[in-house]
């Protein structure tokens, strides 16, 4: 059955550069973002993870651990690696989790059920396995990007949505259309215009619907 908004994230145990994962234990009690490639040594994905650990402070900044999957073995991501690190500038400090057995790709509906990995693939074999999951404590799934192969993540967007996320977990609002932390956020429908002032202060009514109020610190 297909994975969907607030579904529990599949668990399972795999090897990666990092050692052993258990995934539920290695999330814990924070935030977590899971993000798949097709193969390891292709263009568009040694980008990707460069990217990712070029942003290492950022995620760290708000308590959120990730991690790397790719249908390939720990012995080619730690090859991998060093041309990553090579064209990032910054060094590779996540895990990449080894799923030559496409069991993570299929828990995470990526691949059908028969799926198998031929003598001589490419890419284009496993080119589904393209997909950012956000992950929350609970190990509920907050967030999924599909990409195609040919694009590239924003890992901006990522951060947008994470703070987004960590923010309407903890408050009652939702945030607008290109919001970014700092700027207005909208007040929730469960709340009503006393409810809203009593808990936020000044409140700007645009619509019987849309009342927006300073983002909470």
């Amino acid at each position: 059955m297909a994975l969907r908004i607030n579904d529990i994230a599949p668990d399972f145990t795999a090897e990666s550069s990092e050692g052993t994962i258990r995934f539920h234990d290695w999330i814990d009690d924070s935030y977590a973002v899971l993000f798949s490639h097709p193969k390891d040594f292709t263009p568009v994905c040694t980008t990707e993870f460069g990217a990712v650990a070029k942003l290492a402070g950022e995620f760290a900044k708000r308590g959120v651990k990730t991690i790397g999957v790719s249908v390939d073995s720990v012995e080619e991501h730690m090859k991998w690696k060093s041309d990553i690190e090579g064209i990032a500038g910054a060094a590779v400090t996540f895990p990449i989790l080894d799923d030559t057995s496409l069991t993570i790709a299929k828990l995470y509906d990526m691949l059908p059920a028969e799926a198998y990995l031929p003598d001589g693939r490419t890419p284009a074999d496993s080119a589904t396995v393209r997909t950012v999951f956000i992950i929350g404590p609970d190990k509920k799934i907050r967030l999924m990007i599909i990409y195609p192969m040919s694009v590239g993540r924003n890992f901006d967007e990522i951060l947008r949505a994470l703070d987004a996320i960590q923010l309407t977990d903890k408050m009652a609002v939702a945030t607008p259309a290109g919001w970014h932390k700092g700027e207005d956020v909208i007040v929730s429908m469960a709340l009503d215009d006393d409810a809203a002032k009593a808990e936020f202060g000044e409140i700007d009514v645009k619509l019987p619907y849309l009342r927006t109020t300073k983002m909470p610190s």
